[in-house]
């Protein structure tokens, strides 16, 4: 029979005890310890084990779980002699940060404080006897989500002395998702005060700590070595690229395809396949998330389920407003093209608007992009990476990210729509005003916004045309004439529809009186430049083809057609 599918247990001995579904990934825990690095931060995206996987190293090393060895029984680990030893002999202290989502920093040190203090008082017995001295019990005592900045620093650097001193052994220290007040603190504005407090907590904690053996940190980003770990020069850092530990995040496909086997889903192979294949890890390619795998199992049915459990938030920002290169570039990614550029992999948080291909960093450390081929470059010496976006249902995840973009202006968003369908000009014009003068702002959203330059709003603007318009059109757009400059062209893929040119042109000046020479200056730019000739080239024919010339001031648009210069 069929194990339980039970959703949303991260607690390893919870899914042990309840028998249910659960793919064996003890194997993690013979590669990390045979590995000896001293710490080790493994960056996964979301969803993908990482919490289980701490979980399950607390349960197998920690002298809380020394009577628990019936846990392990049945999985890989448990095969060797060696291993059964060594379960539940090592003090552990285990934390997680991944609920560390405040918006101020005050707040935000106040929650780690929080955490810190749980964990003490986890370890009151140790305030017990003599071991240890009145200072030390008078230290333990004043930990409190209040305490001080230099105490709170030094907190987990001092529980693992007095942890150690009472086993007689080094301690093991777990650190689950430990970038996520990182991530809040770039949102919210505050990254530079939380990175000096970080560093002051990690150095103490990882690196001038005599008292620990071996330590794991997990999160989705490697945040760069300057920010937060430039004191850690024995950090062993596997990140999406890195070959090790491959196959013990997510799941592989022989997992996936033996996991529709027990549940009497062998037929669905290739739709499981279609959705949710994609995830490369180092040169190991064919990994799935498990949280789509668990869901499907359980649901028995295809849907966009690990692309819907987070808002998604940081990556809709640095998207919706980023310049016109980044959404350029993301244009061809959602047209199932690929971005080449060498990586850096290091985050820098308060980097990301400025620093070029830190974005697409962030998206492939996230999981939204894998790398589909990868180039020496002898020039340099570095390695020209090739990105795609990951899966179909990270392609339908971005498509509702953008379909939000225009969210609370749905409505004069789809009727520009479907009067742009019917090429009824006089709408289109009222209703792309109504869309221009409410989402302006959020697509030029800079240190220093200009309205005079919606660069950011057209360009977000065909990335929806792109969207709503994919299964009835072909868009492809050219870019040669740079800023102020932008065409579009809609192929039909039914042989009935009208083809459409679309240009867009800021008003200029010195050039133009008003916004109706701007109009004529688009189109007689799309006559000089005869951008219809692809597609007559197609069989289309000219009177098939409608073109638009799109005049930007400030937040004002006027549109028309070729009527204008007859």
């Amino acid at each position: 029979m069929a194990r339980i599918v039970a959703i949303g247990h991260q607690d390893f001995e919870t899914i042990q005890r309840g028998q249910y579904f659960y793919i064996d990934k003890t194997k993690f825990i013979q590669e990390w310890w045979e590995g000896g690095d001293s710490v080790t931060l493994i960056t996964r995206p979301r969803r993908f084990g990482k919490t289980l996987t701490m979980s399950m190293v607390e349960k197998f090393f920690s002298v809380n779980y020394a009577q628990k060895g019936e846990l392990f029984e049945g999985l890989s680990i448990w095969k060797e002699e060696k291993y059964q030893n060594l379960q539940g002999t090592f003090p552990v202290i285990s934390l997680s940060f991944a609920n560390v989502k405040e918006k101020s920093y005050e707040t935000t040190v106040q929650r780690i404080c929080q955490i810190v203090t749980e964990l003490y008082n986890d370890n009151r017995f140790l305030l017990d006897g003599d071991l240890l001295s009145e200072e030390e019990k008078t230290y333990f005592r004043s930990i409190s989500m209040d305490m001080p900045e230099v105490v709170a620093t030094m907190a987990i650097h001092r529980l693992s002395k007095f942890l150690s001193q009472y086993y007689g052994k080094k301690v093991i220290i777990l650190l689950d998702e430990y970038d996520t007040p990182m991530q809040e603190a770039y949102v919210n504005g505050f990254w530079d005060e939380l990175v000096s407090f970080t560093r002051s907590m990690f150095n103490a904690a990882f690196k001038t700590n005599p008292y620990l053996e071996r330590a794991i940190m997990t999160g989705i980003t490697r945040v760069s070595k300057e920010s937060i770990f430039s004191d850690l020069n024995h950090l062993e850092v596997v990140t999406t690229t890195s070959e090790k530990y491959a196959e013990c995040f997510g799941f592989t496909e022989e997992e996936v395809f033996a996991s529709l086997d027990e549940y009497g889903l062998s037929e669905r192979k290739e739709e499981v396949k279609s959705w949710y294949d994609g995830f490369t890890f180092g040169s190991k390619t064919d990994i799935y998330n498990p949280w789509s795998i668990i869901n499907y199992l359980d649901k028995k049915k295809i849907g966009v389920y690990w692309a819907n459990t987070s808002s998604n938030g940081l990556v809709g920002k640095l998207l919706q407003e980023g310049s016109k290169d980044i959404k350029q570039s993301f244009e061809t990614l959602m047209q199932g093209g690929s971005l080449q550029m060498e990586l850096d992999e290091q985050i820098v948080y308060n980097q990301l608007s400025q620093k070029r291909n830190a974005v697409w960093s962030l998206l492939l450390a996230s999981g939204y992009l894998k790398v589909s081929g990868i180039e020496y470059i002898e020039r340099t010496g570095g390695w020209r990476h090739s990105l795609v976006l990951t899966n179909r249902e990270v392609k339908i995840m971005f498509e509702h990210m953008i379909r939000n973009w225009f969210g609370d202006y749905e409505e004069p968003y789809n009727d520009f729509i479907k009067s742009l369908l019917l090429g009824d000009l006089d709408a289109m014009n009222d209703y792309m005003n109504e869309v221009a003068l409410a989402t302006f702002s959020y697509f030029d959203t800079g240190k220093n916004p200009s309205k005079e330059e919606p660069e950011r709003f057209y360009h977000g603007f065909v990335l929806g045309l792109m969207v709503d318009l994919n299964d009835r059109y072909v868009l492809t757009s050219n870019r040669e004439s740079g800023f102020g400059r932008y065409d579009v062209m809609l192929e039909p893929r039914n042989p009935g529809d009208d083809a459409m040119i679309l240009e867009f042109k800021v008003f200029q000046p010195k050039k133009e009186k008003d916004l109706q020479d701007t109009v004529k200056a688009a189109l007689q730019q799309i006559n000089a430049k005869k951008y219809e000739a692809s597609l007559i080239e197609k069989g289309i024919p000219k009177e098939k083809i409608r073109t638009y010339g799109f005049a930007f001031q400030g937040k004002q648009v006027l549109i028309g057609d070729r009527t204008v210069i007859v």
